[in-house]
């Protein structure tokens, strides 16, 4: 991967871990105090349901249409029409979000009642106050991705991405300072209280950057200032497939509500450790490159473009397939180390595992598919992503209710993973047609050593496991995803694997 390229993924990445470790250390305190018990459920409805407005109107939908215009418009030395347009995509915002949230917060039990129809009585109660709580934190978060957008565009990745740490330590210290002081269903409401606190000082320390990036802003809501409409007429799709996204989600949530206590707080436990390779490795990758690919597409450079998106599938395969292994065999390690506790007992452990089993067969195709839509983000096309994520929802929500029939909760995961490998072979077909074939003779042998190390790597790793008792939870994980680590990059390096060779080369460097 080009410098150019690989320091802002790795901006973005570290600033990803910074708030997937935080979030990490949240759920295992959350764990804790709440296991999958009622409470756990109704909190996690409640977040999941004002989480529908922000990933509507959010980072992803209003990267995918705001960048590229900003993007060509600095890019033509226009930072004068750039400034305009991002005051009024931000007035915009302000006055959306508000309406979103005042009818979030009337409309809390209907709400409540569509997306957790299986609760009832004091479960449902306890959502819906939940639910008025942290609604106005949606609104919030969306100016967050504003800032976000900007903030990329200039090519200042870290902090935007770093900025939800915050949100996690509000919570964290909500638990730490009430945990040992109230009631379960008094600390999930004040833990409620400390999210919205977070979302406001995540927001908070990234305006100062985002306002000294855009010069003066102009507040107006004037429909004709340059490039409004265009932005607006690319969001529309993709806030549309956002929504079909969103459905799927809550789907999810309904379908997890009909198998009763705990199931629902148990695909949130799963989704939370499955999204952090996916986090780190994919949309890493894909936001750092957004901004370059729309810079590209600006130029009618189409070999170019075709060049970073190969690259950028190279890399996004070579972390991915390894963590898509290490999920699949060792989640009763992984999940055992980072939950088991208070609360959260074995039993907890043997079933969250398996639903991230489940999630892991899925996870290359869940990575790859935010790449190849920002390919086609960079090329002004924001609808075939959409009309492809609408058909893959359908095919996830006929799949996981077929499929939990059979497998209970680990068959509403594994029906998301079969109907990401459609989207993904959807994506890279449409998108190949328009600029050409993105993987070559040298990309496809890289990924077939990455499957091969990562086959190998499982199987030596499997052997380590098997040598520590599972009491030692702490040991037996670090020593089983540590061996699998080494032995992948060991052998992905010794097969000439270029990333891995890069990597070997910097830790020598490192210990030197």
């Amino acid at each position: 991967m080009p410098p150019s390229q690989g320091r802002p993924a790795a901006r973005v990445a570290a600033g990803i871990l910074l708030t997937r470790i935080l979030g990490l250390v949240r759920e295992r305190v959350f764990a804790q105090y709440f296991g999958d018990s009622s409470a756990a459920d109704a909190y996690r409805a409640a977040l999941r349901i004002p989480n529908v407005i922000r990933n509507l109107l959010g980072e992803g939908t209003l990267s995918a249409s705001f960048i590229p215009v900003y993007a060509s418009m600095i890019e033509r030395g226009d930072t004068d029409g750039a400034r305009r347009l991002s005051g009024t995509m931000a007035s915009l915002l302000v006055l959306v979000t508000a309406g979103a949230t005042l009818m979030g917060l009337a409309l809390a039990p209907v709400i409540t009642d569509f997306a957790a129809p299986g609760f009832s009585g004091a479960t449902r109660d306890l959502t819906v106050t939940l639910v008025r709580i942290m609604f106005p934190m949606s609104g919030i978060m969306i100016m967050s991705a504003w800032c976000l957008g900007v903030l990329n565009t200039h090519r200042r990745f870290f902090l935007s991405y770093a900025a939800p740490a915050l949100w996690n330590i509000a919570q964290i210290a909500t638990l730490l300072a009430l945990g040992g002081l109230l009631l379960r269903v008094d600390l999930v409401v004040a833990l409620s209280w400390g999210a919205l606190i977070g979302s406001l000082l995540q927001i908070g320390v990234q305006l100062p950057s985002t306002l000294r990036a855009t010069g003066r802003l102009r507040w107006t809501l004037d429909l004709d200032t340059p490039g409004v409409r265009k932005v607006i007429g690319a969001w529309i799709p993709v806030v549309f497939g956002a929504g079909v996204m969103q459905i799927s989600s809550i789907i999810d949530t309904q379908l997890g509500s009909l198998l009763g206590p705990g199931a629902v707080a148990t695909l949130g436990y799963a989704q939370l450790v499955a999204l952090l390779p996916i986090s780190l490795f994919g949309v890493s990758v894909a936001a750092s490159a957004l901004p370059e690919l729309s810079r590209e597409a600006a130029r009618t450079a189409d070999a170019a473009l075709r060049n970073r998106l190969a690259t950028s599938i190279n890399r996004v395969a070579f972390l991915i397939l390894p963590s898509a292994f290490g999920l699949v065999a060792f989640g009763p390690r992984i999940i055992a180390a980072l939950f088991q506790t208070g609360a959260f007992g074995t039993a907890q452990t043997a079933i969250v595992s398996g639903v991230l089993a489940a999630y892991g067969i899925g996870l290359p195709a869940q990575a790859m598919v935010k790449l190849l839509a920002s390919g086609h983000y960079a090329l002004s096309d924001t609808r075939t992503p959409v009309k492809i994520a609408a058909g893959s929802v359908f095919l996830s929500a006929g799949l996981a209710a077929l499929l939990m029939q059979v497998y209970g909760v680990a068959g509403i995961a594994l029906g998301a993973s079969l109907a990401a490998y459609v989207n993904v072979s959807l994506n890279y077909s449409t998108l190949g047609r328009r600029i050409g074939r993105m993987t070559g003779r040298s990309e496809r042998r890289d990924i077939a050593v990455a499957l091969f190390s990562s086959a190998v790597a499982t199987a030596i790793a499997s052997l380590v496991d098997g040598l520590v008792p599972s009491e030692h939870i702490w040991l037996g994980a670090v020593t089983t995803v540590g061996s699998f680590g080494i032995v992948y990059l060991v052998f992905a390096a010794v097969l000439g694997h270029p990333d891995a060779r890069r990597m070997a080369d910097r830790l020598r460097r490192f210990r030197v």
